[in-house]
C-alpha cells in the first residue's frame, strides 16, 4: 500500500493509544483489531508476553511515544506480511466517501463503553445475544440507502476504526436485509440495533444469524434524530 496512507494510518493509532485516558485498553483494542495474539506481538518486538499483557491491563506504566511508535509499526509490518488485510480495511476508512444518507452518524470512544449504558441510552429491547460485552463506537445506518448504494467493500466502511461497536440500522422492516448483508461481508460488529421495530415484529432468521456471528441484537422505537441526539450528549 501507498507510504502516506500507512503513515496516516499509524499516526491515527499511536496518537489514540498516547491520548488515552487508558492506553493500555487502546493497545489492546487496535491489537485486535489487527487479530494478531499477544504473544506474536511480543515475540515480534522481543519482549516477554507478560510485558504485552502487563501494558494492556494497566499493571505496566503506559509506554512513552516511542514505544507506542515501534509497537504500531510492528502491527502495520505484521498485517502487511500476511497480504495487509487490515491496513486495507482502516486505510479505506480516511477516505471513506460513503454519502451522508448512508452514514446518519459515526462516533469513535477512546476507552470503552458498556453495550447495556448505550442501548439503555437509546430504551432498546434484547431479542438475542450476551450483554456483557463492551464497545469501542457506534455508527447510526440508512439500512435501505447502504443496501441500495454499497458494495460488499463499502459496507465495511460503517464500522469506523473498530469492529467492536454497534451498528444501528434505521427504516427496519423485518431486520432480516441488514442481518443478511452483515452474514455476507468479513467482518462483524459486536452489536446490532435495529430501528423502528418491536422485538416480536423482527423475522425469525434474524436469531438464527446473529448467533451464528456471535452478534447481540437489540431493537428501539426511538426516533432517529433523538438516537442521534442522546448518543451525542453522552460524554463516555
Amino acid at each position: 500500500m501507498k507510504s502516506g496512507l500507512r503513515n496516516q494510518l499509524a499516526e491515527k493509532m499511536a496518537g489514540e493509544i498516547t491520548l488515552s485516558d487508558s492506553p493500555g485498553l487502546a493497545l489492546k483494542k487496535w491489537r485486535q483489531n489487527f487479530e494478531i495474539p499477544p504473544g506474536v506481538l511480543s515475540d515480534r518486538l522481543g519482549v516477554s508476553p507478560s510485558v504485552i499483557s502487563d501494558y494492556e491491563s494497566g499493571r505496566r506504566k503506559s509506554p512513552g511515544t516511542a514505544v507506542v511508535g515501534k509497537i504500531v509499526d510492528t502491527i502495520l509490518t505484521i498485517d502487511e506480511e500476511s497480504d495487509g488485510r487490515h491496513i486495507h480495511k482502516f486505510s479505506s476508512m480516511l477516505f471513506s466517501g460513503v454519502a451522508d444518507d448512508v452514514i446518519l452518524d459515526i462516533h469513535e470512544y477512546t476507552n470503552p463503553v458498556a453495550l447495556k449504558e448505550l442501548t439503555d441510552a437509546i430504551g432498546c429491547s434484547l431479542l438475542c445475544g450476551s450483554m456483557d460485552q463492551t464497545i469501542f463506537g457506534y455508527t447510526v445506518v440508512n439500512s435501505l440507502n447502504a443496501i441500495l448504494q454499497l458494495s460488499a467493500e463499502e459496507f465495511n466502511r460503517i464500522y469506523g476504526w473498530s469492529t467492536e461497536r454497534a451498528l444501528i440500522f434505521t427504516h427496519v422492516s423485518t431486520g432480516k436485509s441488514p442481518m443478511v448483508a452483515i452474514r455476507v461481508t468479513a467482518f462483524k460488529p459486536r452489536s446490532v440495533i435495529l430501528q423502528g421495530i418491536s422485538a416480536e415484529n423482527v423475522h425469525p432468521f434474524v436469531a438464527k444469524m446473529a448467533d451464528r456471528d456471535h452478534i447481540t441484537v437489540l431493537c428501539t422505537e426511538m426516533e432517529i434524530d433523538q438516537i442521534v441526539s442522546t448518543l451525542r450528549e453522552k460524554e463516555w
